[in-house]
C-alpha cells in the first residue's frame, strides 16, 4: 500500500496540474461525472480535484472517509456542498483569480457579437446567403454600458469597454462611490442602471438574493434597444422572462454563456437570431485551465501539509495581509504551548492581539491559535477548517480581542484560557527584528524574554537558591543541553517560573525527577516538532 497521500483527479485538467502536485502524492483518475464510478473512487482519497461536472455533495463527502480537501479548478462552487464539507472538516479550495481575464474577455466578445450580429451573419453567409442589410448593427462608442456587479471580472470588463468609448455605469451595493469613481465608473441604483443602459453585463455570484435579479420586472424597465450579456452564473438572468422580452421587442438582443440548468442544448432562447449563446466557455482557454490547475495543485499541497491555504473558501479569516502572515506560525505555537501548560482543554479561550498589526483583519490569528491548541489534544489531523469544530464539540467558548495599543512590544499575541476549575493560564509571544524571531514574552503574570524553540520546558516552584543548578545538573547527566533559560519571580522567596529551551526532547521521567528535586508545583514539556 502506498504511504503517499492520494489525490483523485476526477476531470480532465491541464498536465501542468500534475506537475505542480509533484512526486509526493499518489495520483488516481476517475470520471467524476459518473456517480457510480465516483463514489467508490473517492472512498479512500485525501484530496479530490474537480471542475464543474463532478458533484461533491453530502453523499460524496460521507463516502470519502479520509477526504481532507476538495479542490475546484475554477471559480464557481455550485457543484460542491460547502456546508457539508465544513461540517466534515474538509477544506474546499478554488482558484478565484485563474479565469478572471478569460471570463472578462468572453463577456466583451459576447457584447460585441450582440452589437454587430456576428453569429447570425456568420451562419447565414456559411449557408450561402449574403445579407448585409439584415444584419446592420450598432456602435459601442458613446453608448452606456451597465455593469451589474463591480467585482474583479466586472472591473476588467469596465476597463476594456471604456477603451471602446463606452460610458460605464455600475450597480454594486458593496462598492464605495469613491472607489468606482477612481475607475471612471459611476455607481447607480439597479433601477437607474436598467433605465439608462444601452448594454447590460452581469457579473454577480449566484446567491438566493441574486437569483432571478434580472427578471420580468427588471426587463420591463429597460430600453427596447438594450442588449444583455450574462457570462456569470445561470439563473441570475431569468431565461423565461428574457425570452418573453425578446419576443415582445422589449430587449434587442442577448449574449449568454451560462444557463439555469446545464448542460443546456434546448432553450426557447435559441430560436432568436439576436441571441448569441455559448456552452459555458467563460473559463475555457488554455491559459485559464493551466492557471486553475496549478493554483489548486499548490493549495492541495499546502492543505495536506496542514498549512494555511489562502484560497480556502470555508476557512474564517478572509484575505490575509502580508503584515499578518508572519504571526500565523507564532500564534499556532502559542496555542500548543498553552495546551501543554494547561494540561487540559480550556472552558473559555481568548486570543488577544495587540499592536500595529491590528490595523489589518487578524481573525486568522484566532484560527491559527485554535489549530495549535488542539494539535496535541485530538487524534485527527487538525486543520484551519476543523479546528473551530473541535472547539464547538468540546464546548469551548472562543473570543478574539484586539487593540492597537501595545505598551512593551510592537505587536503581541496572547493565548489566554480559563480552565474548568477557574484557573487561568496565559502565554504571550511576539516577533522580533527583521527576521521575525519568535519569542515568548510572558507566561501568566511572569515576564520572560526567550526565543521559541522546538523543545521547551516550564516549571513552577518556590524561589530559593540552587534550583537553576539542580536543573542544569540533572539535564546534563542525561545529555540534554540547555540552549536558553529565563527565571521570573514576583518577589524573592515567592512563586517563580523557569522557562528553558533545550536541544532535544526531555524524557518524561527526567522532567518528573527535576520537579521532585526542586519541589515544583507544575512541570510541563513542549515539543513543537511532534
Amino acid at each position: 500500500m502506498s504511504q503517499k497521500p492520494v489525490v483523485l483527479i476526477a476531470e480532465e485538467l491541464s498536465p501542468a496540474t500534475v506537475d505542480a502536485l509533484g512526486p509526493d502524492f499518489e495520483i488516481r483518475h476517475c470520471n467524476g461525472a459518473d456517480r457510480a464510478e465516483l463514489l467508490p473512487a473517492i472512498a479512500d482519497v485525501d484530496a479530490i480535484l474537480i471542475r464543474s461536472a463532478t458533484k461533491v455533495d453530502a453523499e460524496a463527502i460521507a463516502a470519502a472517509r479520509k477526504l481532507r480537501v476538495v479542490a475546484r479548478a475554477g471559480v464557481g462552487l455550485d457543484n460542491v456542498d460547502v456546508a457539508a464539507a465544513t461540517k466534515a472538516g474538509v477544506m474546499v479550495v478554488n482558484a478565484p483569480t485563474s479565469n478572471i481575464v478569460t471570463a472578462a474577455e468572453l463577456a466583451c466578445g459576447l457584447l460585441i457579437a450582440t452589437a454587430r450580429n456576428i453569429a447570425p451573419a456568420n451562419a447565414a453567409l456559411k449557408n450561402g446567403e449574403w445579407k448585409r442589410n439584415k444584419y446592420t448593427g450598432v456602435e459601442l462608442s458613446e453608448k452606456t454600458l451597465g455593469v451589474v456587479g463591480l467585482g474583479r471580472i466586472g472591473v476588467l470588463v469596465a476597463q476594456r469597454m471604456s477603451a471602446f468609448g463606452m460610458n460605464v455605469v455600475a450597480y454594486d451595493p458593496y462598492v464605495q462611490p469613491a472607489r468606482a469613481a477612481q475607475m471612471g465608473v459611476k455607481l447607480l441604483t439597479l433601477d437607474e442602471l436598467l433605465e439608462q443602459s444601452d448594454f447590460i453585463t452581469v457579473h454577480l455570484p449566484k446567491t438566493p438574493e441574486t437569483l432571478g435579479l434580472i427578471g420580468d420586472e427588471a426587463l420591463h424597465k429597460v430600453k427596447p434597444s438594450v442588449r444583455i450579456v450574462n457570462a456569470a452564473r445561470g439563473g441570475i438572468v431569468d431565461e423565461e422572462a428574457l425570452a418573453s422580452a425578446l419576443k415582445e421587442g422589449r430587449v434587442a438582443g442577448a449574449g449568454l454563456d451560462v444557463f439555469s440548468k446545464e448542460p443546456c442544448t434546448d432553450s426557447p432562447l435559441f430560436q432568436f437570431d439576436n441571441v448569441v449563446a455559448t456552452p459555458h466557455l467563460g473559463a475555457s482557454t488554455d491559459e485559464a485551465q493551466e492557471k486553475a490547475g496549478i493554483a489548486v495543485a499548490k493549495s492541495v499541497r499546502l492543505a495536506l501539509a496542514g498549512e494555511l491555504v489562502p484560497d480556502a473558501v470555508n476557512v474564517q479569516g478572509g484575505v490575509i495581509a502580508e503584515d499578518v502572515k508572519p504571526a500565523l506560525p507564532l500564534a499556532e505555537k502559542l496555542g500548543r504551548i498553552f495546551t501543554a501548560l494547561a494540561g487540559e482543554v480550556a472552558a473559555r479561550l481568548d486570543v488577544e492581539v495587540y499592536g500595529e498589526v491590528t490595523q489589518h483583519d487578524v481573525k486568522i490569528l484566532e484560527l491559527s491559535a485554535l489549530k495549535g491548541v488542539f494539535e496535541d489534544v485530538v487524534a485527527e489531523t487538525v486543520s484551519y477548517v476543523n479546528a473551530p469544530l473541535f472547539a464547538q464539540e468540546r464546548g469551548v467558548e472562543v473570543r478574539l480581542t484586539t487593540s492597537s495599543e501595545s505598551p512593551n512590544h510592537r505587536n503581541v499575541v496572547t493565548v489566554r484560557g480559563t480552565l474548568a476549575d477557574g484557573t487561568a493560564v496565559a502565554v504571550s509571544g511576539t516577533l522580533a527584528g527583521p527576521k521575525h524571531l519568535q519569542k515568548i514574552v510572558a507566561v501568566d503574570d511572569n515576564d520572560v524574554d526567550l526565543a521559541l524553540a522546538d523543545h521547551m520546558a516550564f516549571l513552577r516552584y518556590t524561589d530559593r537558591p540552587g534550583v537553576v543548578g539542580t536543573i542544569g545538573r540533572i539535564l546534563g547527566e542525561v545529555g540534554v543541553n540547555i540552549a536558553g533559560m529565563q527565571v521570573a519571580r514576583s518577589t524573592a522567596g515567592g512563586d517563580a517560573l523557569v522557562a528553558l529551551t533545550v536541544d532535544s526532547t526531555i524524557p518524561a521521567g527526567v522532567l518528573t525527577d527535576i520537579a521532585g528535586e526542586i519541589g515544583a508545583t507544575s512541570a510541563r514539556a513542549v515539543n513543537l516538532t511532534d
